[in-house]
């Protein structure tokens, strides 16, 4: 089964071909993070409008590099949520118009399963059952997986995702759009023990995640520093490491118990946050203690794309799963509502 996937949930339109025999054929992205840096983050009517002039050239391209034609194609899968309602709609009403025209069905993807199943793409995925730590944008969350839409809710953020925070924090400490990748590339550069922030949650029981807080601590050590006439690059530089090292901490213990839980010894960690190397070694480090694996995509498929839309898409269509020629997206969804395959 061939089959185009589309991604349109934010701000980055994502279009792929996906064959359930030969894998993925071609993929291509485009990332709006230009046209919303210059206002500190997304904004929803620009998104939707720069999908709608990104998407029908990018499945163009993506057909051109893998030598197939619309004639080719056996069905589209979209993101139908969560996202920006706007962003959204750009998606799902492209996949219903094309699956009309060229007689063939379209299904709706959870944005959250595709980011998920991103590690599926790789040469050694993973197997079920495993632990997933998504931390995508809005959402961090870690999930019980035993299969695909086998899923149960382990704990979740209660205030400010970590991508968020992360985010958040670089506009405080005044550096660009997206924060995650500046804070990560000053941390680099940070004095150790200079900074000790706290690791929130970690001192009681449960799985739940704030990083709220962690996000105000930041900005009073700021204000802090520059009240005594430190604001330097150093400064900077040093707040990003102790940041990002509360952050991966507080997700490596998290991650530890929710294995412990669960008597599980994989880990999948998926969506923006887990292109972050700093997290990535200490999850490996703890995986390794345990004597247990941890798997993630490729960077390219840790922010948002139309390959993990298009292989979400396809295991739910080979399933018997597809959608009536509705237009219909959901801006909150509980994956957990998914129906299991």
């Amino acid at each position: 089964m061939l089959v185009l996937g589309l991604e349109t949930s934010c701000d980055e339109t994502g279009v792929a071909l996906y064959d359930s025999e030969q894998g993925l054929l071609a993929d291509a992205l485009f990332s709006q993070i230009d046209l919303h840096r210059i206002y500190g983050g997304v904004v929803p009517e620009l998104a939707s409008r720069d999908h709608v002039k990104r998407m029908l050239p990018l499945i163009r391209q993506v057909l051109g590099e893998s030598g197939r034609s619309s004639g080719d194609i056996d069905a589209i899968a979209y993101t139908a949520g969560p996202g920006l309602v706007g962003a959204l709609l750009v998606g799902a009403s492209c996949a219903q118009a094309l699956a009309l025209a060229w007689g063939v069905p379209a299904v709706g993807v959870h944005h959250m399963e595709g980011h998920l199943l991103a590690p599926m793409l790789e040469e050694q995925p993973p197997t079920f059952p495993f632990v997933a730590l998504l931390v995508s944008g809005g959402h961090t969350q870690l999930v019980q997986v035993d299969g695909i839409g086998h899923y149960q809710l382990l704990g979740e953020s209660v205030d400010d995702a970590a991508g968020e925070a992360f985010d958040k924090t670089a506009k405080l400490i005044g550096l660009g759009y997206p924060g995650g990748p500046e804070i990560a590339w000053l941390a680099q550069q940070g004095a150790p023990g200079r900074f000790v922030f706290p690791r929130p949650m970690t001192d009681r029981p449960g799985l739940d995640f704030s990083f709220s807080g962690l996000k105000t601590f930041a900005l009073n050590t700021w204000q802090q520093c520059r009240d005594a006439g430190d604001d330097g690059e150093q400064t900077r530089c040093d707040i990003a490491l102790a940041f990002q090292q509360a952050v991966v901490e507080t997700l490596t213990i998290k991650c530890r118990r929710a294995l412990k839980q669960t008597g599980l010894k994989r880990l999948v960690i998926a969506g923006g946050v887990s292109a972050n190397q700093a997290l990535r070694q200490s999850l490996e480090k703890m995986l390794g203690e345990l004597k247990g694996q941890v798997f993630y995509a490729r960077p390219r498929f840790c922010t948002d794309n139309g390959a993990m839309i298009a292989y979400a898409g396809c295991q739910r269509l080979l399933a018997g799963q597809h959608e009536g020629p509705e237009i219909k997206v959901q801006a909150r969804w509980p994956m957990e509502s998914l129906p299991a395959i």
